[in-house]
């Protein structure tokens, strides 16, 4: 019993050590990676180094420290100013060019041409169509989308929203910002919208 007992202040201290070395280690560590990614990372055709640049929220959301409730909600507030809600009011355009779009996972890669339409790579982390053998499952399930959730005005621009910026409505939201963030056009948004929530959609089957 003696020995334990004198263990156990020496065992405190070398923990206490261990994590204050890890911490300093841990911003050591955050430096070198920044100093590694701008040296060794070189622009080539629409890939550049803006890339590398962390927003305010998200270097928030990438901290140790998860953001507080307060933050979380100021974070949501100043996202939801980035939503762009359609030009002529329409929500909805083809399903069938929302599912092409949905099960794309091309484009952002310096061999795409600056201009040419991405996709929206859904299938990564959302199951849509029953007939999908083979999907993500960081997101919800969004199979009867539509067919569940109903087409009221507050459905609909809540979906708009979540797809336009999702950082909107969950401040570390890990759903790309399609429409902010120029990963989907207005149009492509539309589509994908109509995939959601049109009856004859794979989607609401």
């Amino acid at each position: 019993m003696k020995a334990v007992s004198i263990l156990r202040p020496a065992l405190a201290a070398l923990l206490a050590a261990t994590a204050g070395l890890s911490a300093a280690a841990g911003e050591d560590y955050d430096a070198q990676t920044r100093e590694m990614m701008q040296s060794s990372f070189k622009e080539n055709g629409i890939a550049s180094k803006y890339r590398q640049l962390q927003l305010d929220f998200q270097k928030a959301c990438s901290a140790l420290v998860p953001p507080s409730a307060a933050a979380m909600k100021q974070i949501e507030a100043e996202q939801m100013q980035t939503v762009r809600w359609p030009d002529d009011g329409k929500f909805f355009g083809d399903w069938k060019e929302g599912e092409k779009i949905a099960q794309s996972g091309r484009g952002l890669t310096w061999t795409d041409k600056a201009g040419e339409s991405n996709g929206g790579g859904c299938y990564n982390c959302h199951q849509l169509a029953p007939q999908e053998l083979s999907f993500g499952t960081i997101g919800p399930s969004l199979h009867r989308y539509g067919k569940l959730r109903g087409s009221d005005e507050g459905m609909v621009k809540y979906t708009w929203g979540k797809l336009w910026n999702a950082k909107a409505y969950n401040a570390c939201s890990q759903m790309p910002r399609m429409g902010d963030a120029h990963i989907l056009s207005e149009a492509q948004i539309k589509h994908v919208m109509a995939y959601l929530f049109d009856p004859a959609s794979p989607v609401n089957q």
